[in-house]
């Protein structure tokens, strides 16, 4: 029998709750306010937190400055892209590996792991001289590339854990009634899995737009996201904190906006299983 939960414990973990998530969201908290402050204000001692005269210069300052929509339309693609190539990729390979395992499937998912724990820094030098070989640098289409093959160990993965939860069985009665390949993946598999899936896309849309190494190192102005014009702010003259800040909320709105929305096919995604 399970154990009935005390009003005290009850109060006591929803406490804990509410104290993890503050903790998680104050840094995007202080991030807003501070970018309604003026320079002064930001690194005033003590802080300003509400009290203050609440401005929007920093805002007129960086549309001034930076052609925010470049940026903006750079990230969407390049999120978009990068994802959209990775799922394709990734879904016959998932499949491949959840219902024609081999003796060395957990190995190769294992070691595709593994490559998410190499230091990047350690592969940027013969990245570039590729991408100056093949005129990739500062190109979305390089961009997508990279991004793609460094989220693909990821997409993998959780494709495959979506995919071990339906039954093989269904699989197989789809091949007796006549379905091929690509029917038992397009029309069988991938409507199942419509939720993993789409929790996997969010995932990797996220992890693409907040990308900052790659973008920094492979991009200069063309092809340059949204994580470059963060960094366009932190000049040898000093930080403009109060300009950053704005620069990051302008940055990073469409992605919580996105999360926001989404949060919940998120969740039932990550809690999908088609065996209950």
């Amino acid at each position: 029998m399970a154990r009935s939960i005390t009003p005290r414990r009850k109060i006591l973990t929803t406490a804990a709750a509410w104290a993890v998530g503050i903790l998680i969201f104050f840094p995007i908290y202080w991030t807003i306010l501070t970018s309604f402050k003026t320079e002064a204000q930001a690194i005033n001692d003590p802080p300003l937190f509400l009290f203050f005269d609440w401005t929007l210069e920093n805002y007129s300052v960086v549309q001034e400055r930076s052609d925010y929509m470049r940026f903006l339309w750079n990230s969407l693609i390049v999120a978009g892209g990068s994802t959209l190539l990775g799922i394709l990729v990734a879904v016959p390979a998932a499949w491949s590996m959840a219902f024609v395992p081999s003796r060395r499937t957990k190995d190769v998912l294992l070691w595709m792991l593994s490559t998410k724990m190499l230091p990047a820094v350690g592969v940027l030098y013969p990245i570039s001289l590729i991408f100056v070989r093949f005129g990739l640098l500062d190109t979305r289409a390089g961009l997508i590339a990279v991004l793609m093959l460094v989220n693909l160990p990821i997409i993998v993965w959780m494709l495959y854990t979506y995919f071990k939860e339906i039954p093989g069985e269904i699989l197989e009665a789809a091949r007796m009634d006549g379905a091929g390949l690509k029917e038992e993946i397009l029309h069988v598999l991938t409507p199942m899995a419509v939720p993993g899936i789409a929790s996997t896309i969010l995932l990797n849309v996220i992890l693409a737009w907040n990308e900052a190494f790659w973008t920094l190192n492979l991009t200069a102005a063309k092809a340059a996201p949204l994580t470059a014009f963060i960094a366009s702010y932190s000049s040898p003259e000093g930080l403009f904190f109060a300009k950053l800040s704005a620069a990051s909320t302008m940055a990073i709105a469409p992605i919580l906006i996105l999360g926001w929305f989404s949060q919940k096919q998120l969740v039932r995604g990550l809690t999908f299983g088609a065996v209950k």
